[in-house]
């Protein structure tokens, strides 16, 4: 008798995340008493604002927060998160067109899960977070790399796009900033492919996460309207009616261990969204919806502060990454992340051992000089790192000199 498969073949071709995997190694070396310095995660080292915090303490004794709720959200989540899509996308929606989910990670997948079929093709400027590829595939879709280099800022043009569609491509994925590079497009540069995706008839999944985390125009006054990104639906407000946005509290707000994104769209995908929650996960967590709440609507200070923050890491960072012989470091304009091209570093014999991609050289500078980051062979192509510099000040430059010593 044939034994059959434990695994189905779906779940089985899943890729483990390569951030959190590296972030766990680098704990587990830590909890060794390994003075590992860790870039791998996407977290802020900030504690979420303290007025948040008190709105989750005060729904925790509210017993209506004790039961089951609509799958879709609070009504009052999806109005306020209706509310900062227009505030910070400059799209008018109904709180009918929001669906509250469990982190950014779930309305990335159900985005895929509503608009795919088997054999679909989403274009994907690459590099790209870890997730996209796995959630394309989930929804039986074919992923088509858009590749730019350090040398175009990891920035796609109109030009690749179009020599990469086909008569099956339906989905573009658009992120701007950018993890794992920080790259953020124009408003140029945004409309130009927005309305190339409205002349094909292409939908759009437009991944915001990071759009209130953007570094232009910070030697303006603390208190002023803080700089963003472009929205692809306010440059190319036609296109709303073929896009899905994805966001979530997580990153400008310091709640990752929270669990509470979203997506917005047109009804009818919201609505599907909708039902296939009902059947994955239902509500969100009441206490995580009420202190969301809190956040979009309650007081910025705190967010100022945090991205004033990370202005100031980010240039630490690349000053300090540029002076390293053999590294290119475009300079991100958003998010909290550096993408050098470490090309120049391989092939070269440090400590003994010649990397020859750059999953070899993140082996080499944690074994070296323990200094954790995340391969460019998690994101697409070899021969790049990420570094993120949402972590302290003084681990952040002592990382970086590690990396100075070991390399000069």
């Amino acid at each position: 008798m044939t034994e059959k498969p434990r695994l189905s073949a779906r779940i089985a071709a899943i890729a483990e995340s390569a951030t959190l995997k590296v972030d766990a190694k680098a704990k587990a070396l830590q909890a060794e008493g390994r003075p590992v310095i860790s870039y791998a995660a996407g977290e802020p080292d900030f504690a979420t604002p303290e007025h948040i915090v008190e709105a989750a303490l005060a729904a925790v004794h509210e017993p209506r927060n004790h039961r089951y709720t609509p799958a879709p959200g609070l009504p009052e989540m999806r109005e306020a998160i209706a509310a900062k899509t227009l505030r910070d996308s400059g799209l008018e929606v109904s709180p009918g067109q929001v669906v509250v989910t469990n982190g950014g990670k779930q309305a990335v997948y159900q985005a895929f899960q509503v608009l795919l079929d088997a054999g679909d093709e989403v274009l994907v400027p690459t590099p790209y977070w870890t997730t996209y590829p796995e959630a394309i595939k989930l929804a039986g879709g074919v992923q088509v790399d858009v590749f730019a280099g350090s040398d175009q800022g990891y920035l796609v043009t109109v030009e690749q796009l179009e020599a990469a569609r086909t008569e099956r491509t339906k989905v573009l994925l658009f992120v701007s900033p950018s993890n794992p590079t920080g790259a953020v497009y124009s408003p140029e540069q945004t409309r130009a492919i927005g309305e190339w995706a409205l002349e094909h008839g292409i939908w759009v999944v437009t991944d915001e996460i990071y759009q209130n985390l953007t570094y232009a125009g910070l030697d303006t006054e603390v208190g002023a309207a803080p700089p963003r990104a472009l929205s692809i639906v306010e440059a190319v407000p036609e296109l709303a009616n073929q896009t899905i946005l994805v966001n979530g509290v997580a990153k400008t707000y310091a709640m990752t261990g929270w669990r509470l994104g979203w997506m917005v769209g047109p009804a009818d995908v919201i609505k599907g969204a909708a039902n296939l929650q009902s059947h994955l996960t239902s509500n969100v967590s009441n206490i995580s919806q009420r202190a969301a709440i809190a956040a979009l609507n309650g007081p910025q200070d705190a967010v100022e502060e945090m991205r004033r923050a990370f202005d100031r890491r980010r240039r630490l960072i690349v000053s300090e990454l540029s002076k390293i012989d053999g590294l290119t470091v475009p300079v991100p304009e958003g998010a909290f992340y550096v993408y050098p091209d470490v090309t120049g570093l391989l092939g070269r014999t440090w400590g003994g051992v010649t990397p020859t991609n750059s999953l070899e050289l993140a082996d080499l500078i944690l074994d070296q000089a323990e200094v954790a980051a995340v391969p460019g062979e998690a994101f697409g192509p070899s021969g790049f790192l990420r570094f993120s510099y949402a972590l302290g000040d003084a681990p952040l430059l002592e990382g970086v000199q590690r990396l100075q010593r070991l390399f000069a």
